[in-house]
């Protein structure tokens, strides 16, 4: 069995093999991404778990808004390699609008690519930031806890280990809780 990490992992596993099974987990959509035929139904060899990452990220720009109520301007940290990456940009565009805000939105490759990002943010007087879901953002989990502590800037996530790590909040799932899935 090989168990794939995301989104980019399961794409390749199953470009690779029809006949080895694969369990993923990842916040897209896996029939849009072709993964599978139907979240019912996956068929193939190709099975897994999917975490709502765009369509709760209005739900985290709500939150916190009513953490900081006097701000009107945010910024968003997103992975451009991320398959939903332009899914979440375009749900959390379309709360910005309903809820009169404004957002920055920094994309996020490397290390340097977050100072940068939290650097922009501290000199934009950025009121908060929202962190959008990515196999390379999880990895720099200890990195962005840390920005976000020495740049005294707020900030959401989608996943509860962001929380448990020392950063303010998080609402979404937990990838402890999805990996013990894709385990069993």
């Amino acid at each position: 069995m090989i168990v794939a990490p995301g989104a980019v992992a399961a794409l390749a596993a199953k470009a690779a093999t029809t006949a080895i099974p694969i369990v993923f987990n990842t916040g897209s959509d896996p029939v849009a991404l072709g993964l599978v035929a139907s979240l019912n139904r996956p068929g193939g060899n190709v099975t897994g778990g999917v975490v709502l990452t765009s369509e709760l990220a209005q739900k985290r720009l709500q939150l916190l808004r009513e953490l900081i109520p006097d701000t009107t301007l945010f910024g968003v940290i997103a992975d451009p390699t991320f398959p939903a990456t332009q899914s979440v940009i375009t749900n959390l565009q379309a709360a910005a609008r309903t809820l009169g805000l404004q957002l920055i939105i920094l994309y996020a490759r490397t290390d340097s690519d977050l100072q940068t990002a939290y650097a922009t943010f501290s000199q934009q007087q950025v009121g908060g930031v929202l962190i959008s879901g990515s196999t390379f953002l999880v990895g720099k989990l200890g990195q962005l806890v840390v920005l976000a502590a020495r740049y005294t800037l707020p900030a959401v996530w989608a996943f509860r280990e962001y929380a448990r790590a020392g950063g303010l909040m998080s609402y979404g799932s937990s990838l402890d809780y999805l990996y013990h899935q894709a385990g069993i």
